[in-house]
């Protein structure tokens, strides 16, 4: 498996990517809310690390990269199929995706979906939940934390890029 992002900027970026995902994926599931101070420290996170990461010339495209996942986000919430948190994580997601790994990240998007919705199902359903009995994604209906799998996917491509960047 080869991946487009570089081992070097995967690595750079994990460090600082990976508490920010932690808190996303903590406040999805206990609050049902992505808070907006998360999603700009993951932008800060690119604006920074991204200079020292990126070559220069990709730089403006990643920040292109969330400007245009932002506004289809937008679109998206306005219709009524995605969370605004949500959106806006994607959106301060994008500019970590190397271009040429757009296949590679909905695959891992797509799988870890999956897993992420049957754990939450199998815990909300078991003796498990008593560990955390006052998260809301517990009761929220057929509603479900997607900044869960959306935070653990940017993780899960950073490390594979780790191991198996260029």
């Amino acid at each position: 498996m080869s991946l487009d992002i570089t081992s070097a900027q995967a690595l750079w970026f994990l460090p600082f990517v990976l508490p920010i995902s932690l808190w996303v994926v903590w406040s999805d599931l206990s609050t049902m809310r992505i808070p907006n101070k998360a999603v700009l420290a993951l932008t800060a996170v690119f604006l920074v690390v991204g200079l020292i990461a990126l070559p220069l010339a990709d730089y403006p495209w990643r920040l292109l990269n969330l400007a245009i996942v932002l506004l289809f986000g937008i679109l998206v919430n306005a219709a009524g199929l995605m969370g605004a948190g949500d959106s806006k994580f994607l959106a301060a997601a994008a500019p970590f995706i190397a271009p040429g790994d757009f296949t590679l990240i909905s695959v891992i998007f797509a799988v870890n979906m999956v897993a992420c919705y049957a754990t939450h199902r199998m815990i909300k359903h078991s003796g498990l939940r008593n560990m955390a009995p006052d998260w809301q994604s517990w009761t929220s209906g057929n509603k479900f934390p997607m900044g869960f799998a959306l935070g653990s996917s940017l993780v899960i491509y950073l490390w594979l890029g780790v191991m198996f960047g260029q």
